[in-house]
């Protein structure tokens, strides 16, 4: 099992210090369970790497909120009596969303939060005499670098203290500005980073190959930074230092990642998605999760889309939330047997569930750390159609066969038993400007089932890492980056590397994706979504490519100052230093 630190069975819970008025950088410890470890340099920095995964960059209305559900790939609608909420969600995908937003500010707290606690580790990181002390401090830099760029993208503002400085001045960043410093500071600190799996290292935390994506990924965006309301980017313009380009930073960071013996595209695609994919060998930066008693992981990534009839075991079940657009949906036709769209489970008997129809499955896989739980599987991918599955009996049960099989049924609508459970790729609003279901609609939207569902510990626990770099996003950015410089037949090879290191399920011979013939930009853009959909970095996508303003289902033609998010309006009433962003009013 992986750990940050050894911390004496204990962990650091941080309080949301950096409030809104960032007045002061000490953190208050709740350490009634931490013993002589509660202010530990390796505690602090732990503290700092635990904001990734305390719903910052786990939960359905963290980061994923703000990066998908104002895309094409993902939307959260309302779902008769369900994901009212005010109109919350909704107003992700309408493009309503104003600077008293409730996901808004959340968001802007979690991530003033994760700087405040890697300024916090780099104070004490620094004052202290801590083993292996420049690894240490390298790392929460670059912890620090990576909270402060996502804030940037999302806000274009973020909030920095000198914390080597008493009462030291708030400093706001901009974008086009902290772009840069950002890119230095990152690769000032490579030769004190650990390469992945030296000095115990693994990869949830950060180290030179996490920094190497992270700096691919800040270069990649870095003109989009520089002129944000602008109908079209430079992509090519000069690099912080030295005579090459952007994109050619982008292809040397990459290429050291692609070209490392280290990491390697998975063949089973969904692998990087899995229960216990820890050493997975494509990722390189992720959150750990984990199922334990101090703070069990997420299941958010996986539970939301599934129905609250289909249940993984008698314990468990989903939500009926998230579901894609119409638009995503049927970009890919013609690309049904591509093997990052959907795959099939086989039990160990060899029985396939192909969701086609009624029949049985054996109860042999287990859920683990239950009572002996038989375990469901249902396929991987992106899901539409009739749905079919276990249901229970009146004693909380699984329906089985006389032979002592799970049976398999037709599923309904467990709010809407009239209504089945037939997931309709097209949504149909009777509004088409509102994300309004009624009730007997629920079923409405195809459902993206890449995740999985861990059903080892209620609804919301999870044993699944949440990749934030891995090596199939690497091609992809290497890809653009050379397509961009003009380089087609080198950006076509990167796709079909994707395309091709992919390959089906037996049922299908194991055969390999299909290789593309020819590239340009909206088959790029396509691929892209191919690859990284669900993995919060389709909006960077859609604004890169000129698609983010654009009208589609439920959402429409938006003016460019939405390419960015307020400044919450908690903040701005009390820190003076912060101003508006363009286009939202105070």
């Amino acid at each position: 099992m992986k750990t940050l630190y050894k911390l004496k069975n204990a962990f650091l819970i941080m309080s949301v210090a950096f409030t809104a008025s960032c007045t002061d950088l000490d953190e208050v410890v709740l350490d009634e369970v931490l013993g002589d470890n509660a202010s530990s340099p390796t505690g602090a920095l732990a503290a700092a790497y635990d904001r990734l995964g305390d719903r910052t960059f786990v939960d359905n209305g963290g980061i994923f909120s703000l990066q998908e559900y104002t895309t094409d790939i993902a939307m959260l609608p309302t779902r008769g009596s369900d994901w009212g909420d005010g109109g919350k969600w909704r107003s992700m995908h309408e493009f309503t969303w104003k600077a008293d937003n409730p996901i808004v500010t959340d968001n802007w707290d979690l991530l003033t939060n994760g700087i405040t606690r890697s300024l916090t580790a780099i104070k004490q990181i620094s004052n202290s005499d801590v083993e292996q002390k420049p690894m240490l401090l390298a790392e929460a830099k670059c912890l620090l670098a990576y909270y402060t760029y996502t804030i940037l993208d999302l806000y274009d503002q973020a909030p920095y203290r000198d914390p080597m400085l008493d009462k030291a001045p708030l400093e706001i960043k901009k974008a086009a500005t902290g772009i840069d410093e950002l890119i230095l500071q990152v690769e000032a600190l490579i030769p004190d980073l650990a390469s992945l799996g030296d000095h115990s290292t693994h990869n949830g935390r950060f180290t030179k190959e996490a920094a190497y994506a992270l700096l691919a990924n800040m270069y990649l965006n870095r003109a989009v930074y520089k002129d944000r309301y602008a109908p079209t980017f430079n992509f090519n313009e000069k690099a912080v230092n030295g005579n090459e380009t952007d994109m050619d930073r982008v292809i040397y960071y990459t290429s050291l990642l692609i070209n490392s013996s280290k990491f390697r595209l998975a063949s089973n695609y969904f692998d990087n998605f899995a229960i216990k994919n820890e050493n997975g060998p494509e990722l390189i930066f992720v959150v750990v999760q984990k199922i334990d008693n101090i703070r069990n992981g997420d299941n958010d990534l996986g539970y939301m889309c599934v129905e609250r009839n289909q249940r993984p075991s008698p314990a468990n079940r989903g939500t009926n939330g998230s579901c894609t657009t119409p638009e995503f949906y049927h970009s890919w036709d013609g690309h049904h047997d591509d093997p990052r769209f959907s795959r099939k489970y086989r039990y160990s008997d060899g029985t396939w569930f192909m969701n086609d129809g009624p029949g049985s499955v054996p109860a042999t896989s287990i859920v683990p750390n239950s009572n002996n739980l038989p375990w469901f599987h249902f396929n991987w991918g992106i899901s539409a159609g009739q749905q079919y599955g276990p249901v229970l009996t009146s004693g909380g049960k699984f329906e089985m066969t006389t032979d002592g099989r799970i049976k398999v049924s037709e599923l309904v609508m467990e709010k809407s038993v009239t209504t089945k459970m037939n997931f309709t790729p097209e949504l149909n609003f009777d509004n088409p400007s509102q994300a309004i279901l009624k009730q007997d609609q629920i079923n409405r939207g195809a459902r993206i089932f890449k995740f999985e569902f861990d059903p080892e510990e209620g609804n919301g626990s999870s044993n699944v890492d949440i990749p934030l770099f891995r090596l199939g996003g690497i091609y992809t950015m290497r890809a653009e980056a050379y397509f961009r410089k003009g380089m087609t037949a080198e950006a076509l090879a990167d796709i079909n590397k994707l395309r091709t290191s992919r390959t089906r399920e037996e049922l299908y011979g194991n055969a390999a994706g299909k290789e593309l013939t020819t590239l340009d930009e909206a088959t790029l853009y396509r691929e892209l979504g191919f690859e990284m959909y669900w993995e919060m970095y389709r909006r960077p996508q859609m604004i890169r490519f000129g698609k983010f303003d654009l009208a589609y289902t439920a959402k429409p033609s938006t003016q460019p100052f939405r390419r960015v998010f307020p400044i919450p309006q908690s903040t701005l009433d009390v820190t003076k230093e912060f101003q508006q962003n363009f286009g939202y009013t105070n």
